[in-house]
């Protein structure tokens, strides 16, 4: 028995004809999603508000270091010099010294300060007692509250070539007492001493956070595996706060022409200027002191402007480097 197919034309198959019925928007308006949570912005007005007022709007007076600046003419009115301010300043005399000790100040206190809470955070974490963990967290962080003028203070006592306990104990073992506040070579490791010892312990409380946030589980896995503490430290750890100090890092770089002014300024006298004069007491000296307003503002655009090309830079390495940034 056979069976005949008939063979005809293709079947077109044309597409369904779109639903009429009106889709949801996936995606609604951003003033819409405003008004949805309209307390939340509410509550963030006054941030912006004063970020706008206390931050960007002070900006349009940055102008000043392109006019050769009068009060009695105001910002606008005072007459353009363009770049002239910022030539005198590169071709000083001042310009190779307050540059270099700022940048060695900066540097060597990074290298030096910067491992320093994170060694201390990482060996408070593993205090196997939690109340001696706490007092040792207490000390370490008492520092912090103590007032700069306090700290400069107490150098001053501790180091006095008459009176000091530093000086009693040179003599004592048989050296001459030293002028320490005095001496050129003195004032680098004074300053990144003291700032050790102030602020190690307020950036400690960061990483021990930062370590809360560690899985406990990994800790216990590697103690079955036979990881002792030192190897525990180095491979869950470390890695687990590097996000945090990548972070840290950026921002101290990013930051690293800004010295200190009340310390410095504080610490200085006129035998230790070739090592304390830095950016920020020399911009006070020649703006306020010396009424030079122009060129004062010029140094410090020149200065914030260094800063950000070099938080631009490392945050640039550190996110080709696939590490944390800044954004």
């Amino acid at each position: 028995m056979s069976t005949d197919t008939a063979v005809g034309p293709p079947v077109s198959r044309t597409p369904a004809p779109p639903d009429s019925a009106p889709r949801p928007a996936r995606h609604r308006t951003l003033l819409r999603r405003c008004l949805q949570s309209w307390q939340l912005y509410v509550l963030l007005l006054p941030a912006l508000a004063s970020l706008i007022v206390f931050k960007y709007w002070p900006m349009y007076g940055a102008q000043i270091a392109f006019r050769d600046y009068n009060p009695a003419d105001g910002f606008f009115w005072s007459p353009w010099v363009g770049l002239e301010h910022f030539r005198t300043f590169l071709a000083s005399y001042q310009f190779e010294r307050i540059v270099t000790n700022t940048l060695t100040i900066n540097t060597v206190g990074l290298l030096i300060a910067f491992p320093v809470p994170i060694i201390l955070a990482l060996i408070v974490n593993q205090l196997p007692s939690e109340r001696f963990k706490r007092l040792t967290q207490t000390v370490l962080y008492s520092p912090s509250f103590i007032s700069v003028v306090v700290v400069v203070g107490m150098i001053h006592l501790l180091f006095s070539p008459s009176s000091g306990l530093v000086n009693h104990a040179i003599t004592l073992v048989g050296g001459e007492p030293i002028f320490f506040m005095g001496t050129p070579e003195w004032f680098r490791p004074l300053y990144i001493g003291s700032d050790v010892w102030q602020n190690a312990g307020f950036s400690m409380i960061i990483y021990l956070a930062a370590l809360t946030a560690i899985d406990p589980s990994l800790h216990e896995a590697a103690r079955m595996d036979g990881a002792n503490r030192f190897q525990r430290i180095r491979h869950i750890d470390v890695p687990g706060i590097l996000p945090v100090i990548t972070i840290l890092f950026i921002l101290a770089v990013g930051n690293i022409f800004n010295l200190g002014f009340e310390k410095v300024y504080l610490m200085q006298t006129d035998l230790n200027l070739p090592t304390s004069e830095v950016i920020n007491t020399y911009v006070y000296k020649v703006g306020l002191q010396g009424a030079q307003f122009s060129y004062s503002a010029a140094i410090g655009l020149f200065n914030s402007v260094l800063n950000l090309l070099l938080l631009l830079t490392f945050n640039g390495v550190a996110k080709r480097a696939n590490q944390s940034s800044l954004w």
